[in-house]
């Protein structure tokens, strides 16, 4: 899938459904205050990127893929930082920024207990990551036998497995929640969505946030 192509997914009703609803859960777990700094590990085309700038955040977005920054830096209209480099291999000193966040990128990590002890280490304050659940209708449609469409090769995390690496980790504070329980879309889908807890385990959009012990 190249850059655009994947960027234009979220145009789509579908897509834009899931990325609205993704986006106002894990920015229901970050300090929004105008001018906090936030790294976007693994930002891609920067859909999410250029929303969290939006908001008034001082966002840096990196990724591995040039191709993907490239296209992220000619869609961008505000300063938004764009830097390449390794999730597991951050190129950042300690504590450099306020928050990071990751979207559904360490899936695609292999090591991603180290990308997450790297964001860890370069968080003075709070980290969110939204990953793909295992315990989700999603999975079952997308997941199994090694995953279909851009979906292939994605690992499924648990909150289990999760919580088993953070707890190694200098965190506290650590939240859990999900969202996306009827990936479908459907208007059926939106109205379910809209009137169950994101404290249910079985959302698609697995999203654990902790902060990082002073």
């Amino acid at each position: 899938m190249t850059p655009e192509e994947y960027d234009a997914w979220y145009d789509s009703p579908r897509g834009r459904w899931i990325g609205d609803v993704e986006f106002a859960l894990l920015y229901r777990h970050l300090e929004t205050a105008p001018g906090k700094s936030l790294l976007d590990v693994g930002c891609g085309t920067g859909w999410f990127t250029r929303r969290l700038a939006a908001a008034g955040l001082d966002v840096t977005g990196l990724d591995i893929d040039a191709d993907a920054l490239d296209f992220a830096r000619q869609r961008s209209d505000r300063d938004i930082s764009y830097v390449e480099g390794d999730a597991c291999r951050l190129p950042f000193p300690d504590q450099s920024f306020d928050q990071v966040i990751s979207i559904t990128a360490l899936c695609f990590v292999d090591d991603w207990p180290r990308a997450i002890a790297e964001i860890v280490r370069v968080t003075r304050r709070r980290f969110v990551l939204g990953l793909l659940n295992r315990h989700s209708l999603l999975w079952l449609d997308k997941g199994r036998s090694g995953g279909k469409g851009a979906y292939q090769g994605a690992h499924w995390h648990t909150r289990r497995e999760l919580y088993e690496v953070i707890k190694k980790l200098p965190v506290e504070h650590v939240h859990f929640s999900t969202a996306i329980f009827l990936p479908s879309g459907t208007d059926f889908a939106q109205v379910v969505e809209s009137a169950l807890p994101n404290s249910l385990p079985w959302g698609a959009c697995l999203v654990v946030s902790g902060d990082v012990s002073k």
